[in-house]
C-alpha cells in the first residue's frame, strides 16, 4: 500500500519512509528518521534525532522518540534510538536517545507494549515481549530482559537490570537488579516469590517451576548462600538450565555495586 501522510504533518524530505506507513496530523518527523513498513503514527507524534523504527509499530498521540538524553554530560553527538517491530507505544511515551557512555544507542526490541506516560531514558535496552505499564520510569542504562513486566508507577534506578519473566508490582522502587523469574515488590523492591503465573502462561514444565521455587526458598527464605544453594539444588537434581540462569544472574549482581551488576560500568 502507498504511504499516507496527513497534509497537517511536518515530515522532512530526507526521512526514509517505507511502504504502507501512515502519518497522522501534527506529527513531526526529522531528517534522520527511518520508518519501517506498516508503521502507524497517530496525531502529534514527534520523531527527532537519529531514530530507526522497524515494521508494524503503532505510536499513539503525544509520543516523543529520539529527544536528547537528560544527561548533563551529553554534548550533542549523533547518538540514536533503535526500535524493533510490532510495538505498541501509547500516549505520551518518551524514549530518549543514547549517550556516548556505552554504545551510543537506546534500544527497544519487538512485540513490546509501552503504556501511557512511560519514560525510557538514555542508553536503556528493552528486550522483546516486555510490558511497561502506565507512568513507569526507566532511569538511564537500565536493561529490561525479554518478557519482563513492570506494573504501574514503578521507578527503576539507573544501571539496574530486570531479568526475563520477572514481574515488578506497582509503585515499587527498583534500586537493585531484579532476578529472572521473580515477582518483586516494595520500597525498595525485593524478590517475594517466583512469578509462577507468567511461567505457566509461557509453558514452563512443572518440574522447572518447582526447581525455581526451591531456589527462591533457599536463597531468599533460608538464606543459605549462593554456593550452598547451588550444591543443594544439584544434589536434588534441580540444577536445570533455568535455575542455572537464575544463579548466574545473581552471581553477576553480587559482583557489581549497590545490588546492581551493571553499576560497575558507570564512569568514575
Amino acid at each position: 500500500m502507498p504511504i499516507s501522510i496527513s497534509n497537517l504533518a511536518s515530515v522532512d524530505p530526507r526521512a526514509e519512509i517505507d511502504d504502507d506507513v501512515q502519518i497522522g496530523p501534527f506529527c513531526v518527523v526529522g531528517p534522520h528518521v527511518r520508518i519501517g513498513r506498516g508503521t502507524r503514527l497517530e496525531n502529534n507524534v514527534t520523531l527527532m534525532g537519529h531514530v530507526t523504527l522497524g515494521e508494524f509499530n503503532h505510536l499513539y498521540p503525544g509520543t516523543v522518540i529520539g529527544g536528547e538524553p537528560q544527561d548533563i554530560s551529553y554534548n550533542g553527538s549523533p547518538t540514536q534510538v533503535i526500535v524493533g517491530d510490532y510495538n505498541r507505544i501509547r500516549e505520551c511515551v518518551t524514549i530518549n536517545r543514547g549517550t556516548e557512555k556505552e554504545d551510543g544507542m537506546t534500544c527497544v526490541g519487538s512485540h513490546n507494549f509501552l503504556m501511557a506516560c512511560c519514560h525510557v531514558a538514555h542508553d536503556c535496552h528493552v528486550g522483546n515481549h516486555c510490558i511497561i505499564t502506565n507512568n513507569t520510569l526507566l532511569g538511564g542504562h537500565v536493561h529490561l530482559h525479554d518478557r519482563a513486566t513492570l506494573s504501574g508507577a514503578v521507578a527503576v534506578h539507573h544501571y539496574a537490570s530486570i531479568g526475563s519473566y520477572a514481574f515488578v508490582a506497582g509503585c515499587s522502587a527498583v534500586r537493585h537488579d531484579v532476578p529472572p523469574y521473580m515477582l518483586s515488590e516494595g520500597f525498595p523492591s525485593r524478590p517475594r516469590c517466583v512469578n509462577v503465573v507468567a511461567l505457566k502462561r509461557n509453558n514452563f514444565a512443572p518440574e522447572v517451576i518447582n526447581a525455581l521455587v526451591e531456589a527462591h526458598r533457599l536463597l531468599y527464605r533460608a538464606k543459605v548462600g549462593l554456593d550452598h544453594a547451588r550444591e543443594i539444588l544439584r544434589g536434588n537434581d534441580m540444577l536445570v538450565p533455568d535455575v542455572n540462569h537464575l544463579l548466574t544472574f545473581i552471581q553477576y549482581q553480587r559482583e557489581g555495586r549497590h545490588g546492581r551488576g551493571r553499576e560497575s560500568r558507570r564512569a568514575a
